[in-house]
C-alpha cells in the first residue's frame, strides 16, 4: 500500500518541479498590475504638486503632516519612480519597502476612518455606518437620475455607484508588495535575476 502512495507522491513532486521554470510569472504579474496604479498615483501628485503639498500639510482638511513639501515629494517620487523600477524588475525588494510604507500611510492616515470597503456596498458584511448612510444617499441619487436624466443611457455600461474610499485598495496593494519583498522580481523576467546571475558567474 505504501509503494503506490510513495510513487504518487514522487510523481506529484516531479510535476511541481516542472512548474519551476514558470515561477517568475507570478512576480511579473504582480509587478505589471501594481506599476500602472502606482505610476498614475505618483503622476497625479507630481502634476498637482502644490495642491498635494497643501493637502499633506493642512491640519483642518488635510493630513496635517510636518514638512508637507518634502512628504509630498517623497510620496510622489516613491510611487512614480518605484513603478518604473517594478516594470523592469530592478531593485524590486528594495523599492517594495518604501512603497509598502506609502501604502500603510495611505491606509491608516487617509482611508482608515472610512472602514474597509472602497466602494459603497450595503449588502457587504463589512459595511459600516458610513456605508449604510451612503447607500441611502445613493438610492436618492438614483431616483433623481431616473426622474430627471436618461437613466438607461447613464447606466448602460454599469450601475451608478458611490465611493466609500476605505482601506481596501491600499491594503491590497500592501499585501502584493509584501509578497514581492520576499519573492523579488522573479526568475527570467526581471533585471534583478539577470544581474544576480551575471554576478554569480563572475564570482564562480
Amino acid at each position: 500500500m505504501a509503494n503506490p502512495i510513495a510513487r504518487f507522491a514522487c510523481k506529484l513532486q516531479q510535476t511541481l518541479d516542472m512548474t519551476r521554470c514558470a515561477e517568475g510569472l507570478a512576480p511579473l504579474l504582480l509587478r505589471l498590475y501594481l506599476a500602472p496604479v502606482l505610476m498614475q498615483a505618483g503622476w497625479n501628485k507630481l502634476s498637482h504638486f502644490e495642491d498635494t503639498a497643501a493637502w499633506f500639510g493642512n491640519p483642518d482638511w488635510g493630513l496635517g503632516l510636518p514638512f508637507p513639501e518634502l512628504m509630498a515629494a517623497l510620496a510622489a517620487g516613491t510611487e512614480f519612480f518605484g513603478a518604473i523600477l517594478l516594470i523592469v524588475g530592478l531593485g524590486v525588494r528594495w523599492v517594495s519597502i518604501p512603497l509598502m510604507v506609502t501604502m500603510l500611510v495611505a491606509a491608516f492616515a487617509v482611508h482608515w476612518p472610512n472602514g474597509w470597503l472602497a466602494i459603497t456596498d450595503a449588502s457587504s458584511w463589512l459595511a459600516n455606518d458610513r456605508v449604510m448612510a451612503a447607500s441611502e444617499r445613493l438610492a436618492v441619487a438614483r431616483d433623481i437620475l431616473r426622474e430627471h436624466g436618461n437613466y438607461n443611457w447613464l447606466t448602460e455600461h454599469g450601475s451608478v455607484a458611490m465611493l466609500n474610499n476605505g482601506i481596501e485598495f491600499a491594503i491590497t496593494y500592501f499585501v502584493m508588495l509584501f509578497s514581492l519583498f520576499f519573492t523579488g522580481g522573479g526568475r527570467y523576467f526581471s533585471l534583478d535575476y539577470w544581474i544576480k546571475r551575471y554576478c554569480s558567474q563572475r564570482c564562480a
